[in-house]
């Protein structure tokens, strides 16, 4: 009879926003075969309800709006688990703006959040995986196309990915990937959208139907598998706005 694997002997994924949405699909996913460290902010119900689901995974509480908060993370997760394998950072923030009348303060809350603290992660990461770990940014079709109402969130998401790329050439030499995957309009069963505003994304979608968050855990996991694959910023959107 073959005997479960004790959660201490799998490879450790850190899910940051891993406690709703598109990450909480992305920790759902990973948990079957890794043991799953993942993040919340102003979610705690749903991140020890996710975590009481998913045996042998951990919730922290983290704000990366506060600069000293990757670094205590990374601190906590060796700490916890002494050893890290998977980055996916999947937390962000979006705040509406008007273009001609730009909030200097959200914005630097929005890049902050969207790329600084994710380059952060992705640097103290590097220095602690082995050769064969992956990291995956989640970034956002909308650093393509950029959204009037949005450009600073469209900004940052754009700086991830360049990001991305970079650390995707600095960690290469060490056989540490970093790849990106950039969803279209997505499903929210946790904040529907306004009917208006859901026929309008259907309206541009080729295939008709809106991505789900399982799309995107899909597309993550295939992205931490693939050793042949950095670099690379992957649209998951249902063919959004082709």
């Amino acid at each position: 009879m073959t005997q479960p694997v004790s959660s201490t002997h799998l490879p450790v994924a850190l899910v940051t926003g891993g406690a709703r949405g598109i990450g909480a699909a992305i920790t759902r996913d990973l948990a079957r075969d890794h043991r799953v460290v993942f993040t919340y902010r102003g979610a705690e119900a749903a991140a020890q309800a996710l975590a009481a689901e998913l045996p042998g995974s951990l919730a922290l509480a983290a704000d990366f709006a506060d600069p000293a908060a990757p670094e205590a993370l990374i601190d906590a997760v060796m700490a916890a688990t002494g050893r890290l394998d998977v980055l996916v950072n999947a937390a962000g923030t979006v705040e509406e703006e008007d273009a001609l009348s730009v909030d200097m303060a959200s914005a630097e809350r929005q890049m902050r959040i969207n790329a600084l603290a994710p380059a952060a992660l992705i640097s103290a990461a590097g220095g602690l995986m082995r050769e064969g770990g992956a990291v995956v940014n989640v970034t956002s079709i909308n650093a393509t196309f950029p959204p009037a109402g949005a450009v600073t969130y469209a900004a940052s998401k754009a700086a991830l990915e360049n990001y991305t790329r970079g650390f995707a050439k600095a960690f290469g030499p060490r056989g540490i990937r970093v790849n990106a995957v950039a969803p279209g309009a997505v499903e929210r069963a946790h904040a529907p959208r306004p009917e208006a505003l859901q026929q309008a994304f259907l309206n541009e979608t080729a295939l008709g139907t809106l991505a789900t968050p399982e799309d995107i855990a899909q597309a993550v996991r295939y992205l931490i598998a693939a050793p042949g694959v950095t670099g690379v910023i992957l649209p998951v959107s249902r063919g959004f706005r082709l």
